[in-house]
Parts: C-alpha cells; sequence; structure tokens
C-alpha cells in the first residue's frame, strides 16, 4: 500500500467525473422506463429488480472472461452493504419516487448525494476534511435545497421522503463499495456485489416481469439503467473514489442533479429555464473551490495498483 498521490487524486477526480455523467442519465431514463402515474410503463419493482439481475448475469461472464479470483469472506460484510445500497435502496426508491414527481424534481432532491456521501466516507474512513471542505460542502448543498424549495413551491411530497430514502441508501453503497475498491480493482467490486444479489435480483425480476404491452422507449430506458447505471458507471466511479478519496471525489456529484436537469430536456421533453441554468453554474463553481482544499487520509486511501 502507498500513499495518495496529487496524480492519483486527478485520475479519481476526472474517473469520478465520468461516473457522474453516467449517473446522471439514470433519472430521466429511469423515469422513461417506469412512466408517470398517469401513464404507468414498466413497473418499479420490475425496474429495480431486474436491472441488478441482468447487470449480475453480465458480471458473471466479465469476472470469468477476465479470470478475477474469488472474493475473500472479509469482503463480504461490505460487498453485501453495497448491495443493500446501489442493488436494492437507490433503484427502488428512485423509481417509486418518478412515477410521483418528474426527473428534475427529483434531481434537486438528490442533489443531496454529495454529502450524504462524504458524511459516511468521514465516518468509515476517518478521514479528517478542512473545515474549508465543508463549508464549501455544506454551501452546495444549500443551493440544492434552495433551488429544490424553489421548484417546489414550498412543498414536500410522500416522493421527496422516497427520494430522501434514495439519498441515504446510495451514501451507504458508495462508502461500501469504495472501502472494498481500495482493495480490490473496481470492475471487480460492482461486479461481485451485483453477482451475490442475483439470488434475491433474479426470481424478482422473473416474478415481476411486465405482462402488459409498454412502449419501446420504457424498454430503451430500462436497458440504459443495467449497462450504464447500474453496471459499468461504476467501473469509473468506484476506482475514482478509491483513487481520489471518497470524500473529495464524491463533491463531484454536486454538478450530478443539474447534469440530470439537462438530459431531461431531450430526453424526457422537460423544460430548463434560467433560474436552473444559474444554480447549474453556482454549484459548479463550488465544487471547483471545494477540491481545492485539504481532505487528509493517507492511512486509509490506499492507491490502486
Amino acid at each position: 500500500m502507498g500513499t495518495m498521490t496529487a496524480h492519483d487524486e486527478t485520475r479519481g477526480l476526472w474517473l469520478g467525473l465520468l461516473g457522474v455523467v453516467i449517473f446522471a442519465m439514470t433519472l430521466p431514463m429511469t423515469r422513461l422506463a417506469v412512466g408517470p402515474a398517469a401513464d404507468p410503463q414498466l413497473p418499479p419493482l420490475f425496474v429495480t429488480a431486474g436491472r441488478a439481475a441482468v447487470a449480475g448475469l453480465l458480471s458473471i461472464a466479465y469476472l470469468w472472461i477476465t479470470g478475477a479470483p474469488r472474493v475473500q469472506r472479509r469482503h463480504l460484510p461490505a460487498l453485501f452493504t453495497s448491495a443493500l445500497g446501489t442493488v436494492v435502496g437507490f433503484p427502488l426508491f428512485l423509481s417509486l419516487a418518478l412515477r410521483q414527481v418528474d426527473a428534475m424534481h427529483a434531481a434537486v432532491v438528490t442533489g443531496l448525494m454529495p454529502l450524504a456521501t462524504a458524511v459516511g466516507a468521514a465516518l468509515w474512513f476517518r478521514q479528517r476534511p478542512s473545515n474549508g471542505f465543508w463549508i464549501c460542502a455544506g454551501l452546495g448543498c444549500a443551493m440544492v435545497l434552495a433551488f429544490a424549495t424553489y421548484r417546489g413551491a414550498g412543498h414536500v411530497s410522500a416522493a421527496d421522503g422516497l427520494l430522501l430514502l434514495a439519498v441515504f441508501f446510495t451514501a451507504v453503497g458508495y462508502v461500501s463499495g469504495a472501502r472494498v475498491a481500495g482493495e480490490l480493482p473496481a470492475e471487480q467490486v460492482i461486479c461481485w456485489v451485483l453477482v451475490l444479489s442475483l439470488p434475491l435480483t433474479l426470481p424478482a425480476m422473473l416474478a415481476t416481469w411486465p405482462t402488459a404491452p409498454v412502449r419501446a422507449s420504457a424498454w430503451g430506458g430500462f436497458t440504459y439503467v443495467t449497462l450504464f447505471s447500474m453496471w459499468l458507471g461504476f467501473f469509473a466511479w468506484y476506482r475514482g473514489l478509491a483513487l481520489g478519496g471518497t470524500v473529495r471525489v464524491s463533491q463531484v456529484q454536486l454538478v450530478q442533479p443539474f447534469l440530470a436537469l439537462l438530459f431531461a430536456v431531450p430526453v424526457l421533453g422537460e423544460t430548463l429555464d434560467a433560474v436552473t441554468v444559474m444554480f447549474s453554474l453556482a454549484v459548479i463553481a463550488v465544487v471547483f473551490v471545494g477540491k481545492k482544499m485539504p481532505a487528509h487520509s493517507p492511512s486509509l486511501q490506499p492507491r490502486i495498483p
């Protein structure tokens, strides 16, 4: 093991950004897959189980082709915890919420993910971010909350509660996966998470298989969240967290809700206004300032070989 270098940190930030761009499409694509309450498409439970089950089958092939060794027993608790957050909690609560609210609304509420992930990482990895780092993280999240309040006209719905649960489970899954990604290649981490989840996700997918016809666009959304949101995006994301430090790289997520807003325009036909652009630019500025602040964890963030 070695200490984190400036080169590792830069690579980690860029890989984290790539993962965020991929994940930003998750909201509009999930909305496309499940449809609104007035025009339902794929069942939320099917989307949750199906995306993980198909990605899990692909993961078996990947692990076999690359000759990956069997996962060690000591990694199992973190892998199962990661599965609870990323395979079950986040996609389930997100899918249920997106039946009730549009992708833009969901994007601003799930903008709390960076702070939730940073807090979880600081506790788990015993990292010591500077006060300036926490000020930037808090300011960015405050902007996201202010934007959510503006968009929601001060109203809080049951869907917002589901979205907050999705945020919590995402933080749990990211931090747990990042712990293992410090010792195993990032690609193997998400693959093992998905493979270990197959005894739950595969039967659930078959049990909830849609019986009514749905639009081709819904299957397109399902395909995206399966291949990219549930699988390939984590290749970049977990490696970025391990290389650059979970607390620091997690702050790149601050731009994710605004990327999701932008993607919702061509995918769903939702309208983007000037206020959204203003908040987006402000949050991006805070992210760049925040990444300049110290966040020390030399002994607990090993290098990736």
